[in-house]
């Protein structure tokens, strides 16, 4: 549950709750709102609904500007520990040249490098298509220039005029 979905003080709007305070402890008593609101104000804390939908629904005596500022910076951290993965794309066509294979290669190797996702793409046109199976020597030509620095996800395939591969970088463990 997020902290816009919490209601606090006044907002809460039913006759009873069941009261936890600040330190944790649990009131074993259903108490009337105001009343658990009049402990709130003279603790100088907030009233916040925790668990809206128990019967009687739960409420806590915190402070709500640390509660939220705490909230924000979790996720903040979860934020900053997730790393984006981008799928890089190289494409060529199967009558590629030995130095524009070694060029395309290093650049595998770099986005590899780098934890990126690379597709690696051959791309027919007219009568290339009558033979893909120049697509294929090409790909493997390419993977083995870049010697087992790569996990392959999805195998060579054939989608429409492009024969494609895509590869992820080795797990380091």
């Amino acid at each position: 549950m997020s902290d816009k979905d919490l209601r606090i003080n006044e907002q809460i709007r039913v006759h009873e709750v069941r009261l936890i305070r600040d330190e944790g402890e649990q009131q074993q008593v259903v108490m009337p709102t105001m009343q658990a609101l009049a402990i709130a104000r003279e603790q100088g804390l907030d009233l916040v609904e925790v668990a809206p939908n128990a019967a009687p629904p739960v409420v806590k005596i915190m402070n709500y500007g640390k509660f939220k500022f705490e909230n924000e910076k979790k996720v903040r951290d979860s934020k900053k520990r997730q790393k984006l993965l981008k799928l890089k794309e190289i494409r060529m066509q199967p009558k590629i040249d030995d130095h524009d294979l070694d060029f395309k290669s290093k650049h595998i190797r770099e986005f590899l490098g780098e934890g990126n996702k690379v597709k690696v793409t051959v791309r027919f046109r007219g009568r290339e298509m009558a033979h893909t199976e120049l697509g294929l020597v090409v790909l493997k030509d390419v993977l083995a220039r870049i010697e087992g620095e790569y996990a392959m996800d999805k195998p060579p395939s054939m989608e429409g005029r492009f024969m494609s591969m895509v590869l992820s970088p080795k797990s380091k463990k």
